[in-house]
């Protein structure tokens, strides 16, 4: 097979709650998790870096889309035995492959098209 989807995989069946298309977008409603996804690709960091490479997020927001990444399997959270205690944060391999998948396919369709997108916003 030439690794395309048939028609029954790229289509949702019901109960559409549970379709998968519909969890991957999902993965995309919240404006800081691929920002965060982001700033972990280059490898793991502990929360204040996160906070300093992200730029304008609140501790709040940053806490709510580490939960919201970790309980997806895409951000990995370990826990040094340190005094004091170190925590960083990574990407899993699943967060790995979003982020080197899709949001980069989605990253050079923004370099080519984001100002025909702006454009057509804006009139």
């Amino acid at each position: 097979m030439s690794g395309e989807m048939s028609t029954e995989e790229t289509h949702c069946h019901e109960p559409v709650a549970d379709c998968r298309l519909r969890a991957a977008t999902d993965l995309f409603a919240h404006t800081w998790d691929p920002v965060a996804l982001a700033a972990l690709r280059t490898g793991p960091r502990r929360r204040r870096d996160l906070r300093i490479v992200i730029g304008g997020i609140s501790d709040k927001v940053l806490t709510e889309t580490l939960h919201r990444l970790l309980a997806n399997g895409l951000v990995s959270r370990h826990a040094y035995a340190e005094s004091p205690p170190r925590v960083e944060y990574g990407l899993t391999n699943l967060g790995e492959s979003l982020v080197d998948g899709p949001m980069e396919a989605l990253g050079r369709w923004t370099l080519e098209h984001g100002d025909e997108l702006l454009n057509a916003q804006e009139a």
